[in-house]
């Protein structure tokens, strides 16, 4: 199965993409629009990323159509509204969209392509990994209109070191992918042409793996950053005394032991 399915043309579903079972692309589908972030399309990503969430799915990508990844937010709009409560209420619903990708327990992917600015930036920032091609363009680029990309530097700041995020963020200006790769930004980049045969590699290697550890070493991952050491090592530790306990830890070790590939059963 490989088939577009969505309530919401502004967003697509795809599942058992590249062949493989249980590997979703969500795709933004604004292209006319570089795929900025209108409410809309807020909503109906958040409504799309809960959907996956509580499925079998194994791993998610992120994609955008047309030319761009993500052009950020939708500046027409949001100046349409000027009221400290519309803004308000706009960057918590999409600071919850971005948590949401971070809490799901599948590892989500971002497939980058023509450029992510802003929010786009800030989404690739909260993807678990990202794949881009070498003539992706990334920035923070609300400085040079006044506005400082504060939400965009929360996930940033923490995937980059904080000069580098830093200096991003006052000058507003363009990385391409290679160095976006270099500082962290993102996992690989590739040729357009070899974009996605870069990203089903990966995809297929995640989804290898048993989907209760991905989820668990996931969900301790994000935990464990915002801790202290102490902490973060009782959280560490006490994740993998109840991941030894699970069938495909049973199963993978023993077969360590017994020089054997792993049979996990499940699908």
């Amino acid at each position: 199965m490989n088939e577009s399915a969505s309530l919401d043309p502004l967003v697509l579903i795809d599942h058992d993409i590249y062949g493989i079972t249980g590997a979703v692309r969500i795709t933004l589908n604004r292209p006319d629009a570089f795929n900025a972030l209108s409410e809309a399309l807020i909503d109906a990503l958040q409504r799309s990323l809960d959907e996956v969430a509580g499925s079998d799915a194994r791993v998610v990508v992120i994609a955008g159509a047309g030319r761009a990844f993500c052009a950020g937010h939708d500046l027409k709009e949001m100046r349409a509204k000027p009221s400290y409560e519309y803004y308000q209420d706009l960057f918590a619903r999409c600071s919850q969209m971005m948590l949401t990708i971070q809490r799901m327990p599948q590892p989500v992917v971002a497939r980058v392509h023509g450029v992510a600015t802003a929010a786009g930036c800030q989404l690739v920032a909260m993807c678990d990994l990202a794949v881009a091609a070498s003539t992706a363009r990334f920035a923070v680029s609300g400085v040079n209109l006044g506005l400082f990309c504060s939400t965009p530097s929360v996930p940033l700041s923490r995937n980059l070191s904080r000069k580098v995020a830093f200096e991003m963020l006052v000058t507003g200006d363009y990385i391409d992918a290679l160095t976006a790769c270099e500082r962290g930004l993102v996992n690989r980049v590739a040729a357009p042409e070899q974009l996605d045969d870069a990203i089903r590699a990966l995809v297929a290697s995640i989804s290898e793996k048993p989907r209760a550890a991905i989820a668990a070493g996931k969900r301790l991952f994000y935990r464990q950053l915002e801790a202290g050491i102490d902490t973060a090592y009782q959280l560490a530790g006490d994740t993998m005394a109840r991941n030894m306990l699970d069938d495909a830890a049973l199963e993978g070790t023993e077969a360590f032991i017994q020089k054997r590939p792993p049979r996990w059963e499940e699908t």
